[in-house]
């Protein structure tokens, strides 16, 4: 895939900044796209913080890094930053009302070829497609990992209407990131990876409720056991009790009981101990905030 292609991301939170961030590194003309002066300002931050760490680590030079800023626009209207864009990634919060209009805005601006990604850990490609019509087709899910930057892996999602030619682009562009790729060949709910590493960490928290270990115990087991970069119950920290309470009402609807969250989520999300963004959550984040 040609690294002269413009790429849209819309959504500057923590997935859209990053794969902005990605994109622009490999190359690519990016335009990042939020609805808030807020919202990108916040984005620009942190790129720029994520920048300046590669940088102290000796990965990137100034110079690169005034090159990748160069290929890199923040736009506050949703069209005007997809319409040149051969290549549209969307990384808005899990609403699948948000996400149609999101696309429907955007199928109306760009040109029929236009590869159309969503960055969903969980919802159903096909279902997110389905009001696209003919450009169905060109619709993939194109799952990244949080941090994108730092993250290996892209999980493509095949819909049930996505072409041959579709999958082969992402794949295409997944790889000219630097990322390996795997393929969900079928649209079922969690995917392979969301709906491995829910019942993963949802049994972490059913040991912790259980009063076999400590949350420190648990992860630094899972962190030098199995290679872990991260124990499950410090990236839940890390990404949102909220968010993996989602994902988990979703794949207890499709896969039963095995996904039921337990009293112990139940109880923290009561209590607001969602993660690190509440200062509390399976770890005590007060100190640091």
């Amino acid at each position: 895939m040609s690294e002269t292609t413009t790429v849209c991301v819309v959504g500057a939170g923590q997935m859209g900044n990053g794969i902005a961030q990605l994109a622009a590194t490999a190359g690519y003309q990016v335009r990042l796209v939020d609805v808030t002066a807020e919202a990108l300002e916040r984005g620009r931050a942190a790129i720029e913080n994520s920048l300046a760490r590669l940088a102290r680590k000796g990965t990137l030079s100034t110079e690169q890094i005034e090159e990748i800023w160069s290929r890199l626009t923040l736009v506050a209207d949703l069209e005007e930053g997809a319409a040149p864009a051969g290549i549209v990634i969307e990384a808005v919060p899990e609403i699948a009302g948000l996400k149609h209009e999101v696309f429907g805005r955007v199928a109306a601006v760009t040109a029929p070829q236009t590869l159309l990604g969503t960055n969903t850990s969980q919802t159903s490609i096909t279902a997110l497609a389905a009001p696209l019509g003919e450009r169905a087709g060109c619709f993939v899910g194109i799952h990244f990992f949080n941090p994108p930057v730092m993250m290996r892996l892209v999980e493509l999602i095949r819909g049930l209407q996505t072409a041959d030619e579709t999958l082969a682009r992402a794949r295409a562009f997944a790889e000219s990131l630097g990322k390996e790729v795997v393929v969900c060949q079928k649209d079922s709910p969690g995917f392979l990876t969301s709906r491995v590493s829910a019942i993963l960490r949802l049994e972490c928290v059913r040991m912790l409720e259980e009063g076999l270990g400590t949350a420190e115990d648990i992860d630094k087991a899972m962190r030098l056991g199995f290679n872990h970069p991260m124990g499950p119950l410090e990236l839940g920290d890390f990404n949102g009790l909220d968010t993996f309470y989602h994902v988990l009402t979703a794949l207890e609807k499709a896969h039963g009981d095995r996904f039921k969250a337990t009293p112990m989520v139940h109880n923290m999300i009561a209590a607001g101990w969602l993660g690190r963004k509440t200062g509390r959550g399976f770890y005590d984040y007060s100190e640091a905030t």
